[in-house]
């Protein structure tokens, strides 16, 4: 069995049942019916057993890191000159959920189309792999900027997937330039199969990221709408405003030029980001982080180590610590994924 083919096998005995999805589907009306719900949904979620990402099915959580990361793979480099500061399983081949937007991001704003236009949601937005909402009803009509930035900033499935329904050619020809765009990159692990990141079949390590980011980061628009703390739209029938998903853009403590978060199961909670730590501009790429806000706290903590070591670098003495520790080399998952 290939190492991904026994990482599905693990994912698959490890999925929980549709069951509290289908319990919320009844939405009663009445408060009474909404508080028995709650109570069916939290039995529920108690019978069920808690889905295992990929990393954590593969063991790349066992392996340890002079920081004690809660990502499974981490790597940090200087966006100038490209030297790693940090790495932790970095050639691991993994889901990498709504990180994927950025790439949706460089191709649309490769095809130069017009964002002033309008562009409409519809039914074929909804998403019908993860079950995720949305508050973008079908007809809803925005701006391709709207979109693009919705997408970048907070996350927003139906918009990135009605930006790539209408690029020229549908979408079966923005996935074949999404992956085109990687080849240009030299992201030679990475696959992608749809523009929101919502599909496991999305897969990149973290060399391959920290070389998206750097193209990403000479995209001007992609900075700004990834760095925004919010955006009010009108919807049409009412104004709806989003907010970052990234909590660290509302830390004025922290310099951020472009950033993207990311979660499905399968990979767990993602962070890939350019940041300015003591003048120094890195690239960060964090992905599978156990718990809803490691990932954040995870950076903090690579931040903490890069400012208190940047004067006199002990990345050496730090990794032979680690070795002498006992930390074993980390298992690798290798995608055979189209």
């Amino acid at each position: 069995m290939t190492p991904r083919a026994g990482a599905r096998s693990a994912l698959a005995g490890s999925r929980s049942p549709v069951k509290a999805r289908s319990l919320a589907l009844a939405a009663p009306k009445t408060a009474k019916g909404r508080a028995q719900l709650r109570k069916q949904m939290q039995a529920a979620a108690r019978d069920e057993p808690a889905r295992l990402s990929v990393g954590q099915a593969t063991g790349l959580h066992a392996v340890d890191d002079p920081l004690d990361l809660r990502s499974s793979v981490a790597l940090v480099t200087d966006q100038r000159t490209g030297e790693v500061l940090l790495s932790k399983n970095p050639d691991a081949v993994l889901p990498i959920a709504s990180i994927t937007k950025v790439m949706t991001s460089l191709v649309v704003l490769d095809a130069q189309l017009p964002l002033a236009e309008a562009v409409e949601i519809s039914a074929e937005d909804i998403d019908t792999e993860k079950g995720s909402r949305s508050r973008l009803r079908p007809g809803t009509r925005l701006t391709r900027a709207e979109l693009l930035q919705l997408a970048l900033m907070s996350s927003e499935n139906r918009a990135a997937h009605a930006l790539a329904r209408h690029y020229p050619g549908g979408m079966p020809a923005f996935v074949a330039a999404m992956n085109a765009k990687a080849r240009q990159l030299g992201m030679t692990a990475s696959r992608f199969s749809d523009p929101t990141g919502l599909s496991d079949r999305n897969v990149s390590n973290a060399h391959d990221l920290a070389r998206m980011l750097r193209a990403a980061y000479d995209y001007p628009l992609v900075r700004q709408f990834s760095t925004a703390p919010e955006l009010t739209v009108d919807a049409g029938y009412r104004m709806i405003s989003f907010r970052n998903t990234n909590r660290l853009i509302d830390h004025s403590s922290w310099s951020i030029g472009l950033q993207k978060t990311g979660y499905i199961a399968e990979a767990g909670r993602c962070l890939v980001m350019q940041a300015n730590i003591e003048s120094r501009p890195v690239l960060m790429v964090l992905l599978d982080s156990a718990g809803r806000y490691s990932r954040f706290g995870d950076a903090q903590r690579i931040r903490d180590w890069l400012e208190t070591e940047h004067r006199s670098p002990t990345l050496t003495r730090v990794r032979n610590g680690a070795a002498a520790r006992g930390v074993t080399p980390a298992p690798v998952y290798v995608s055979t994924g189209s």
